[in-house]
C-alpha cells in the first residue's frame, strides 16, 4: 500500500508539472493578445508589421495548443520558448 502511494505521488507531481506548464503558456498566450490589442501597452507603439507578426506567432501558439492539449510538461515549455521569441 505505501508502495502504491509512492507512485500516486510521482504520478500527481508529474501532472501538476504538466498542467502547471500548460497554464503558463496559456497566460502567455493571453498576455501578449492582451498587450499588442491594448493602446496603452505596445497597441499603440508597435508598427502595423510587428504587431502582424506577433498576431500571428500568439495564432500559430494558440493553434498548437487547441490541438496538443495533452502535451507534455517539455512540450509546453517549448511552445512558449518558441513564442518568446
Amino acid at each position: 500500500m505505501i508502495e502504491e502511494a509512492e507512485r500516486n505521488v510521482e504520478i500527481d507531481k508529474v501532472a501538476k508539472e504538466r498542467i502547471d506548464s500548460r497554464n503558463a503558456l496559456e497566460s502567455y498566450i493571453f498576455s501578449m493578445k492582451n498587450t499588442i490589442e491594448d493602446p496603452e501597452k505596445l497597441g499603440n507603439k508597435l508598427e502595423k508589421s510587428d504587431k502582424e507578426k506577433i498576431k500571428e506567432a500568439v495564432d500559430e501558439a494558440q493553434s498548437w495548443l487547441s490541438g496538443h492539449e495533452n502535451g507534455d510538461k517539455e512540450d509546453f515549455e517549448e511552445q512558449k520558448k518558441i513564442l518568446e521569441t
